[in-house]
């Protein structure tokens, strides 16, 4: 099939209408048999669960097209496993793990001429979600849903190559303890939006969430993990029940541990010491890392020994190693990836 005619370097990390999408519904206590779909847009009831209630989780993963031009995804059985967890949170029915696989498969292949080629930077963002759709007006769970996954084609992330970022401490609560901060579910984002917003208005790229029992340990920011780089070239993330489990922050663990010879340590970190890394990174499926070169709080300013004009060097060659494996110039540990074609 023949690759769409885009401007792949300039296209941006915007929504692109494709082709098909997969559409799965859950009736009377069980799913149908899903089918693709060309239509974009979704009909639901004025009273449906998740217009009123936000009965809704999802998920972010990308198609790649390699080096010998296969199109494959990477570790889609975890995104699977977190959006069978993150339903169960929400009193949903969880869609089949080995049912997310083939349909991510599925709507890959249908939109096969929208994978970018290889080498441009480019790839095919793969957004599965479900949601409630009949109508409740009382607050319990709806008795219908409908699981979702359409593609489009984003462009590369950092176009002219990875600026740090300026980040805030911010004065917001992400998540509670025993909260849903460790769902990836609609209602965590919709909260940070304002915090995001208020942090851009004052000039800065992104919030560093505290914990919001004692404000002293690092959690996340509003749409990503960090990483720190301490100066002996350790790889430390934070730990916490009230994060989201990354995917590719556990990639990046194991590719410092196995392909780099790094040593690491998942922790609780404490804002104190975020003053003595020598490297700060943020990172999730957009970006993989997005380097941290100054973080505020209030009157105290942080400056990363890395500085502000690239990535640092460990950061670096953590970013040049796992996007080497997705695109297949490295070989991937078994079961990373998931050739569709």
């Amino acid at each position: 099939m023949e690759i769409k005619d885009l401007d792949w370097g300039n296209i941006g990390f915007n929504y692109r209408i494709t082709d098909y999408r997969y559409i799965s519904n859950y009736k009377d206590g069980k799913w149908d048999d899903g089918e693709l779909s060309t239509d974009s847009n979704v009909t639901i009831n004025e009273s449906a669960g998740i217009l009123q209630y936000c009965q809704e989780v999802f998920e972010g993963l990308k198609a790649y097209r390699t080096k010998e031009g296969h199109i494959v995804t990477f570790r889609p059985d975890l995104n699977a496993k977190r959006m069978y967890d993150s339903s169960k949170r929400l009193e949903m029915p969880p869609f089949p793990e080995e049912r997310f696989l083939e349909a991510v498969d599925k709507v890959v292949l249908a939109n096969e001429a929208w994978v970018p080629p290889f080498g441009s930077g480019a790839t095919l963002y793969i957004r599965p979600y479900m949601f409630a759709s009949s109508p409740v007006i009382g607050v319990k769970p709806a008795a219908e849903y409908q699981f979702r996954m359409f593609t489009t084609p984003v462009g590369p992330y950092f176009k002219g190559g990875a600026k740090p970022i300026t980040i805030t401490v911010s004065d917001f609560d992400r998540a509670a303890p025993r909260g849903t901060g460790h769902i990836k579910a609609g209602l965590n984002y919709a909260m940070s939006i304002h915090p995001l917003m208020e942090a851009h208005r004052n000039g800065f790229d992104e919030n560093m969430y505290l914990d919001a029992a004692t404000r002293t340990y690092v959690e996340e920011t509003g749409g990503a993990n960090f990483i720190f780089i301490t100066k002996d070239k350790k790889v430390v993330t934070p730990k916490s029940n009230s994060i989201l489990p990354s995917i590719t922050r556990r990639s990046l663990l194991y590719v410092a541990e196995h392909y780099l010879g790094l040593k690491t340590e998942e922790r609780p970190v404490a804002f104190d010491e975020v003053k003595d890394f020598a490297e700060v990174g943020l990172c999730g499926t957009a970006a993989v890392i997005s380097p941290v070169g100054r973080i505020c709080r209030g009157e105290t300013v942080i400056n990363i020994p890395s500085g502000m004009e690239g990535m640092g060097e460990i950061t670096k060659k953590l970013y040049d190693t796992l996007t080497g494996i997705q695109m297949g110039e490295l070989e991937a540990p078994e079961g990373w990836i998931r050739k569709i074609k």
